[in-house]
């Protein structure tokens, strides 16, 4: 079998021709390897411990799993479970419907994935930036921040319901486009139409991407694609004229400065103290004057842009032009996605708003300043508007509002509406550290995703009620007074928390990085971006090696099949038992066991 390397960069080569079709994709799932990697992807998540139908998990991964699993491939008996439907609460109240497949489809899946990546990932647009390599909400609001500039509309993209909407026959027609392998395309269909089990009743699956699946977010992206591609063309044909036009009043005034400047240079020499500051107050005022008015016509007809960037089924639309250009395109956008791609756009939530106003988009304000203000002086040492129509980013008040009531750190009073920090009692019977821990993680959690912000600095607000929370926090578990809580836990004129570790005493301190605007994105913070996955070259892993090692951990054993034990997390363990002990002294959340070794552990035997 070749390497997983050299196929997924032979793919990759391949799809960037318009006119080449993928042939032979099939024989690829007989590749153990492909499985191998596979596994040493998705194993750290802790959703793997979580039953599927089957009733099994990721506990017990064996390569004879894999070995059937290819074998039930290769005569077409595969079929995917159904996924077990469980529903998770929302901050508003209600409930959202979670799948959870099987492990065995979910290790397929992440192959089949990793195979449609290679393809569609180089022909994806720019402008798309969900569950993509290297991109992320951040890059996404990026290209909003430097390419909307000078808009005068947005357009609020709402698809109803989007995932669960997704037409199956569409979907394999654009897959039919570029792959030509009934056997890939049928194992698609079988994913599309598993189904899913709730309250051990079957449900079929009529549209829409598999729940809780791993293949569900690029087969989203390879529909969407064909919106990215219209929006494209659509642009093409929308965009109008090289630049505005010079505004004509804006001329008049600067060319009576320039008469003005060139009156008084003439004869400045001649003029006494007194003259030459009425000159230059002359000469200021002419500059103001000119300085009200926009450099090119705002209104200019013959000049048109649209912008347009994507995330997932939220996208935003930004329009150089009238009201009427922005329904034009909303009721073009509608046309298309109905008789396309069979999916709806909202009417009601497709908002369109003048940029002067706050549109949102992924959780973020976007608005456009129209601050005429100038910067008092240029690199070349001119006065010039700096912030005119350009795109600012905003953190709307209500985010860290509702996050402190979220969080339980907040109470605002019924009657008097006033805010007031309150502890949390669900956290006292964690350790001081965990304490600590868990409202820098909030703090910091919430400043990495609006790190982008204008306002951001706003959070200091939201620390100052988090910080005075965790003091009632503290005083409530040792029935003490914030007072007494804050000399107490004081260090070096902080608040810290002193712990052990292996290598000494070390200290933890409470939130004190500020919250500083930052202007572009960090790799290191991308909140939710996938590794650019095929420029990594897919060495085995520790976990694998051990697998294929054939060497028990416990009882030495050797030349014998094994199966990883997995543990959800290492905390979990109480670290009564000899083999929980070393799983903690290692660091790990498995342990490679032979068959006997692993039937041991489970009937409590191993000690």
């Amino acid at each position: 079998m070749r390497s997983p390397n050299i196929v997924l960069d032979n793919l990759a080569k391949q799809a960037t021709r318009d006119d080449y079709k993928i042939r032979r994709l099939y024989r690829n799932l007989y590749n153990a390897e492909f499985y191998l990697i596979a596994y040493s992807k998705v194993y750290s998540k802790e959703g793997n411990m979580t039953k599927g139908v089957d009733e099994i998990t990721i506990d017990g991964m064996s390569l004879k799993r894999i070995e059937n699993l290819i074998e039930s491939l290769k005569d077409y008996s595969y079929q995917p479970k159904p996924s077990r439907r469980v529903y998770i609460p929302k901050k508003n109240g209600g409930k959202r419907p979670l799948g959870i497949p099987s492990f065995e489809d979910k290790l397929l899946q992440e192959v089949v994935r990793m195979i449609l990546e290679s393809i569609y990932e180089p022909n994806f647009s720019d402008r798309s930036h969900g569950f993509r390599p290297e991109r992320s909400c951040h890059t996404a609001l990026t290209q909003v921040k430097e390419q909307f500039t000078g808009a005068k509309w947005f357009v609020e993209g709402d698809i109803k319901g989007f995932f669960d909407n997704i037409d199956h026959h569409t979907l394999v027609a654009i897959l039919k486009r570029k792959i030509e392998d009934e056997a890939f395309i049928n194992l698609i269909w079988k994913f599309l139409k598993a189904g899913y089990m709730e309250e051990w009743q079957y449900h079929k699956t009529y549209s829409g991407t598999p729940q809780g699946g791993i293949i569900s977010p690029i087969l989203s992206n390879i529909y969407l694609n064909e919106l990215d591609r219209f929006i494209e063309k659509y642009k093409a044909l929308f965009d109008k004229g090289k630049a505005r036009k010079r505004l004509r009043e804006y001329r008049t005034r600067e060319m009576r400065l320039s008469r003005a400047k060139k009156k008084y240079g003439e004869k400045w020499t001649e003029l006494n103290e007194e003259e030459k500051e009425t000159a230059r107050l002359h000469v200021k005022s002419l500059k103001n004057h000119m300085m009200e008015l926009p450099y090119k016509d705002p209104m200019d007809d013959g000049y048109k842009r649209l912008q347009y960037t994507r995330y997932a089924d939220d996208f935003l639309i930004g329009v150089i032009g009238s009201k009427e250009d922005c329904q034009i395109i909303k009721r073009d956008l509608t046309n298309f996605l109905e008789s396309e791609l069979k999916i709806e756009l909202s009417q009601e939530k497709t908002l369109i708003t003048h940029s002067r106003e706050r549109a949102r988009f992924l959780g973020y304000d976007v608005k456009i300043s129209h601050d005429n203000k100038t910067a008092k002086y240029t690199a070349s040492g001119h006065k010039q508007r700096t912030r005119t129509m350009s795109c600012e980013l905003l953190m709307p008040h209500e985010v860290w509002r509702n996050k402190l009531i979220e969080y339980g750190a907040l109470k605002i009073d019924s009657k008097t509406k006033k805010w007031k920090s309150t502890h949390r009692a669900h956290l006292i019977q964690n350790d001081d550290l965990e304490i600590l821990m868990i409202y820098n993680a909030e703090i910091r959690g919430l400043y990495n995703y609006y790190q982008l912000a204008n306002n951001v600095y706003k959070l200091d607000s939201f620390k100052h009620i988090m910080e005075y929370s965790m003091y009632k926090t503290f005083a409530n578990k040792y029935k003490s007074s914030v007072k007494k809580i804050i000399h107490k836990f004081s260090i070096n004129g902080h608040f810290g928390v002193r712990y052990d570790t292996i290598s000494g005493k070390r200290v933890s301190y409470f939130y004190k990085d500020g919250f500083k605007k930052k202007n572009q994105v960090y790799k290191s913070n991308n909140i939710d971006s996938i590794p650019a996955e095929r420029n990594i070259i897919y060495n085995r892993t520790s976990l694998v090696k051990r697998l294929l090692a054939e060497k028990c951990e416990w009882c030495s054993a050797e030349n014998v099949p094994l199966e990883i034990h997995h543990v959800r997390k290492l905390k979990d363990l109480k670290g009564k038992k000899r083999w929980e002990k070393r799983m903690i002294e290692r660091n790990r959340k498995t342990m490679a066991l032979c068959t006997k070794c692993h039937l041991d552990l489970h009937n409590g035997k191993l000690d």
